[in-house]
């Protein structure tokens, strides 16, 4: 935990705001991981099946089955019977926008030299909370040449 100097709070309006960022990013983390995972399992030419999820999410299946009641009722994905898991387009574009905040993300870790295993890892719980600002600020220091600045092997192209 962070020691501040006595009477270096920030304003109340500025820590509540912060405090509420973060309950709305753990509101939607969970449900921004299924969406880009079923994404990614569809875009690599498989079918998006209960099994593979909870496989990969390392959750049991019936804990999957929940999770996908809860985003069909929420409108983002879609279901068939014997076809496996579909999204729908707000599935879609909620899948995009964290893909490619997760792409900011690992794309700058990488730059300041973070191995690409480590920072694939980071970055899987960083986009969810980083907000826009942060993001924007990212991307800057990519296309600045953050990555030559650091001395690390030069950074892929953002994505935008």
């Amino acid at each position: 935990m962070r020691r501040r100097k006595p009477g270096s709070m920030p304003d109340p309006r500025t820590q509540s705001a912060g405090f509420e960022q973060a309950r709305q990013s753990r509101k939607t983390a969970l449900v921004e991981d299924y969406v880009e995972l079923i994404a990614d399992l569809l875009h690599d030419g498989q079918e998006a099946r209960q099994v593979d999820i909870a496989q990969r999410l390392g959750v049991s299946q019936p804990t999957v089955a929940k999770m996908l009641c809860r985003l069909e009722a929420d409108g983002l994905v879609t279901r068939r019977p014997y076809r496996g898991i579909f999204l729908t387009e707000a599935g879609e574009k909620m899948a995009a926008d964290s893909q490619a905040r997760h792409h900011i993300v690992e794309t700058f870790l990488r730059a300041l030299g973070i191995s690409e295993k480590n920072a694939s890892i980071d970055a899987e719980g960083m986009e969810h909370y980083v907000g826009e600002e942060t993001l924007a600020a990212f991307e800057r220091a990519i296309r600045a040449g953050v990555a030559e600045f650091m001395g690390t092997r030069a950074a892929p192209e953002s994505h935008k």
